[in-house]
């Protein structure tokens, strides 16, 4: 796990020392254990390197490959042991074990098509000499970031953001981003961030630059496909738990100390105890797990976290956040996460990742992923109604309601709002009145149909949130505050496998008698207590906002006054008729412009 740069010159002339340098050393703590460079007659690449697997110079980046190859990659490949086997017999011969050697091979005899080999996340940039090409590569579901940008006759590509702000004397706002972000709630669902100019290369897409044309194209590799697993309950059980067993039984090969999150829900205690077995079995050790506590009653997962860790014989730490620790990280964070951000938790998740480099595990695995895979949200109901008979359904509602937190009226009225664009338009634009009617009719009335229309079809509704509305940005949070602290994630509810799996799966095991996440109860229900299995409440390391929001409740009006770009777009605010989330995402804008010293144009 590591970070990435490189900058190409249009113009042939060399790139300079300085010039990548500076780059490189904004993104040290994505990789504090070794730093390398490489420099063609119009290109560079950085590299910054978090030594997880062969820690030995081996694996030491940018690396080399049979004088035809060299590559500057960050991420995993979780089955390179296999795909290795497969080269040997090929007549392939390797000098490390490292996976980025894998990947090199995997080039030379696949070509652009080895990506389709790998189960993993990555983001890399390959130089092929012979060809005169960069092959670029970003994962299947966008574990790992990778970002682009043209100006002043440079194309520049980083693991983060503010790599590329170097080279702009100005830094303007995406006015589009900015009010789908404010007004629907929506970020990461385009290759556009909240800078103009900036862009990400999109989740399953590889990027060929063409170093003697200077020009690229971007091509989809990888997409899922729409199918149905015709198995009863048990047999698909059966299938899914063995799936998910060695999604995580891979993620637990690694040269340094793995520990997990654990808020205490379904999906982090899932894997939580799955791995415990594991784990202890390979390394003889007790695994870690991370709590993050809220200080307010009503989210504080804590007593479901100690009881998991008892169950499964885990070595547990707790961090508390203060109000006073919220305030001191709010500039670290905000400058962290690089683009405004959805609410508190993410607070939450940056203080369990401090804590995992306290406790020296540098791997942790996590659980996103299985509410968009598995129909974990309430809000997923509707959609699932919609495909049942209308007995079924009118059995369904009832069931929904009795093993939800869900009551029947707000069952029907989720699926009235989800599925209705034009309430949903209406009732969006009226909550943000404050905001200046022509930002307000920016937002996508196209977008709002689209998400809406996926709620009468179970497929399209797990695909838009598994590559547009939901996991984009959650995986996004998760880099980000996990690199911050020189901290590597994992992920095995989004093995591609696991997924397929999860996604093809009937609807009714997924959702059955109105639990969501069935297929996962049952797969878990014989190693972890019932309290957890069978909660009907979910949180996930949710933050005491009221307490947080409230105690600088002064500060956020004095920031939003003070913001120029809140000033171009919004009105008359009555801060007493905010509710929370827009308390925090105006002041999250202000305090985003201040930091990266953004205008709008």
């Amino acid at each position: 796990m590591c970070g990435i740069s490189g900058i190409i010159n249009k113009n042939g002339s060399k790139v300079r020392s300085d010039e990548i340098q500076k780059i490189n050393d904004l993104i040290a703590h994505r990789g504090p254990d070794d730093e390398g460079f490489y420099f063609e007659k119009n290109f560079a690449f950085g590299h910054r390197r978090l030594s997880v697997l062969d820690l030995s110079s081996d694996g030491h980046q940018p690396m080399y490959y049979l004088d035809k190859y060299v590559i500057t990659y960050n991420g995993e490949i979780y089955n390179y042991l296999e795909i290795k086997e497969e080269l040997i017999l090929n007549g392939y011969t390797f000098y490390s074990h490292t996976d980025t050697e894998v990947i090199l091979a995997s080039y030379d005899k696949w070509g652009i098509d080895c990506v389709n080999r790998f189960n993993g996340m990555w983001a890399f940039t390959i130089y092929d000499k012979e060809k005169e090409i960069l092959f670029c590569s970003r994962d299947r579901f966008g574990v790992k970031p990778f970002y682009y940008t043209e100006v002043d006759g440079k194309f520049i590509f980083g693991s983060e953001i503010k790599q590329l702000l170097e080279f702009y004397e100005e830094r303007f706002v995406n006015q589009k981003i900015l009010m789908d972000y404010l007004i629907i709630g929506y970020e990461n669902h385009t290759n556009e961030t909240f800078f103009e100019n900036i862009y990400m290369l999109e989740q399953s897409h590889s990027l060929v630059y063409n170093l003697g044309t200077n020009s690229f194209n971007i091509k989809r590799y990888y997409d899922i496909a729409e199918k149905s697993i015709c198995l009863n309950e048990n047999d698909s059980i059966e299938l899914y738990k063995d799936q998910l067993y060695r999604a995580i039984y891979l993620r637990l090969r690694s040269d340094v100390k793995v520990g997990t999150c654990l808020s205490g829900g379904l999906d982090s205690s899932s894997i939580a105890g799955i791995a415990a077995v594991e784990y202890q079995k390979k390394s003889n050790q007790i695994l870690t797990a991370i709590h993050a506590k809220s200080t307010e009653k009503q989210s504080d997962e804590s007593l479901f976290a100690n009881e998991v860790s008892e169950y499964c014989n885990l070595d547990l730490k707790i961090v508390e956040p203060s109000s006073e620790d919220f305030i001191n990280a709010i500039d670290e964070v905000v400058y962290t996460q690089e683009e405004p951000f959805g609410g508190l938790s993410i607070f939450m998740q940056y203080f369990i990742m401090q804590k995992a480099k306290e406790t020296g595990c540098s791997v942790m695995l996590d659980g996103q992923g299985g509410d968009e895979t598995l129909l974990g949200y309430e809000r997923y109901y509707p959609a699932y109604l919609k495909s049942l008979s209308f007995f079924d359904m009118l059995k369904g509602f009832f069931n929904s309601s009795k093993n939800s937190k869900l009551s029947f009226k707000q069952l029907l009225q989720y699926s009235v709002y989800f599925t209705n664009a034009r309430i949903r338009i209406k009732r969006l634009k009226n909550k943000n009145s404050f905001i200046k009617k022509e930002y307000l009719d920016m937002i996508s009335s196209t977008a709002v149909e689209k998400n809406s229309s996926c709620y009468l079809n179970i497929f399209n509704l797990q695909y838009n949130e598994i590559y547009k509305t939901q996991m984009p940005h959650l995986l996004k949070y998760e880099d980000k505050n996990s690199m911050r602290h020189s901290v590597e994630t994992r992920l095995p509810f989004i093995d591609y496998n696991v997924l397929e799996t999860a996604v093809s799966i009937e609807s009714n095991y997924k959702i059955k008698d109105g639990w969501t996440k069935y297929i996962l109860r049952k797969v878990v229900n014989d190693i972890l207590p019932s309290s957890v299995v069978w909660r009907k409440s979910k949180l996930g390391f949710e933050a005491p906002t009221k307490s947080w929001i409230d105690g600088i409740d002064e500060d956020i009006k004095i920031s939003i006054r003070k913001s120029t770009i809140l000033k171009v777009i919004i009105g008359v605010v009555d801060f007493e008729r905010l509710d929370l989330n827009q308390k925090w995402k105006l002041f999250n804008v202000a305090k985003w412009e201040e930091i990266y010293a953004v205008k709008i144009d």
